[in-house]
């Protein structure tokens, strides 16, 4: 008899947990495994991705609607998940305003709207449930399984949680999972006591996946967006336009580095792209006008499919303040492009430092000189292309810890 498998994620636009969960997906081996899987609010462009064989369960518009705005909840009838939107809002509010260590406002939400969600129970009870990413209650409390998992993404050092409340919530899995030792260590230093429920396991990626994908559009179309020109370097670099990124800093770098350029080889010059979406664009735009970037940095908005755009640049940027593990850079690395990412703390744990790519300091100045060399020295970007052309990226492997826990 198959194993049942219950996975839950909140949407499936494009980012980097989520292109990780497709290729969780596309590992699995469902002549052995039948998977159930929850999206709260069934949208973004990955959900073309999802294998056949996987079941998706159908949206339910309590889940549907936890993060739309409160009077669009309304509008939709669900007056108990606006009453508890509000009423968190309320908590944080008073806690914050009393200077009260409190969990941040999606922690709050989670647990005032847990109550007037509706159980999945009646699908039966699984073998292993999966919080990957979203919502921990819904794995916690509105399903039935034997053995319950929660996923780790990002580095826990650079997120404000209570510690005391999110105790409770991790340590009722029965397993973490977390994406490397790097992202280990930091979320120990937090929660130390549950050293004994992590299991470390890579994202899973799949490398013919990215390079059939890198095919499916052809270079002249690319070179229409990020044209080809003589003397000039084409950086990429690809996520959501939030702090984590560093996105907003990218204009000003790209300045120091076209002076620096300017100064050693007259003709020489950058072009820097970001693919992406989210709330800091306005943000980056603005930067972009006072360095005066306008024609070198480009935004080329969100992009269902980044592999053709990684094939063609020259260099890979990751300009991160923190990451758990970029799933880009991975990317990057399989179509063998030389990657360049700032020092955030688990930069070590993904990058060999003039191997497999370079790790360059985060402050705009250094950050400009280490791109800067980068760019000058075309022997060690050949190296290191040559070093990713010859390993294997992929990690399909990683699936066997998964089955390991419900064998």
């Amino acid at each position: 008899m198959k194993k049942r498998i219950f996975i839950s994620v909140h949407y499936m636009e494009i980012g980097g947990a989520e292109m990780s969960l497709i290729g969780l997906l596309q590992a699995i081996d469902y002549s052995k495994y039948d998977v159930d899987l929850f999206i709260c609010a069934h949208r973004g462009e990955l959900m073309k991705f999802i294998p056949e064989q996987v079941n998706v369960l159908p949206e339910i518009s309590e889940y549907a609607n936890i993060e739309n705005p409160i009077m669009e909840v309304i509008r939709h009838g669900l007056w108990k998940i606006a009453y508890a939107r509000l009423k968190a809002k309320a908590i944080h509010f008073i806690t914050k305003k009393r200077n009260v260590a409190s969990e941040d406002i999606y922690g709050i939400i989670e647990k005032c709207i847990s109550p007037y969600l509706p159980s999945l129970k009646h699908y039966g009870c699984y073998d292993l449930a999966i919080n990957y990413i979203g919502i921990s209650q819904i794995v916690l409390n509105k399903v039935e399984a034997k053995k319950k998992i929660a996923w780790i993404h990002t580095d826990y050092s650079t997120v404000h949680v209570n510690a005391k409340g999110g105790l409770k919530g991790w340590g009722a899995y029965d397993y973490i999972v977390s994406i490397s030792p790097d992202v280990t260590k930091a979320f120990l230093t937090t929660f130390p006591s549950l050293k004994d429920k992590i299991l470390e396991m890579e994202n899973i990626m799949s490398s013919s996946f990215v390079r059939e994908r890198a095919e499916l559009i052809s270079q002249s179309e690319i070179e229409k967006e990020m044209p080809r020109e003589e003397n000039t370097i084409r950086l990429l670099s690809i996520g959501r336009f939030c702090y984590q990124k560093n996105f907003e800093n990218i204009p000003e770098i790209c300045k120091r580095i076209n002076s620096s350029l300017f100064t050693l080889h007259s003709s020489l010059r950058v072009r820097w792209y970001i693919i992406g979406w989210g709330g800091d664009e306005q943000l980056i735009r603005q930067k972009i006008a006072e360095a005066g970037m306008q024609d070198n940095v480009i935004l080329l908005g969100k992009k269902t499919n980044p592999y053709p755009y990684i094939k063609a640049c020259d260099i890979y940027c990751q300009p991160s303040r923190y990451e758990g593990k970029s799933v880009t850079v991975r990317e990057a690395q399989m179509l063998c492009r030389p990657v360049v990412v700032t020092n955030y703390l688990t930069a070590p744990s993904q990058i060999k430092d003039g191997v497999d790519g370079r790790i360059v300091p985060m402050d705009n100045e250094s950050c400009a000189k280490g791109l800067c060399d980068s760019i000058q020295d075309k022997a060690l970007q050949e190296n290191i292309s040559s070093y990713l052309a010859q390993h294997d990226y992929g990690s399909k492997e990683e699936v066997n810890k998964l089955y390991a826990l419900i064998s």
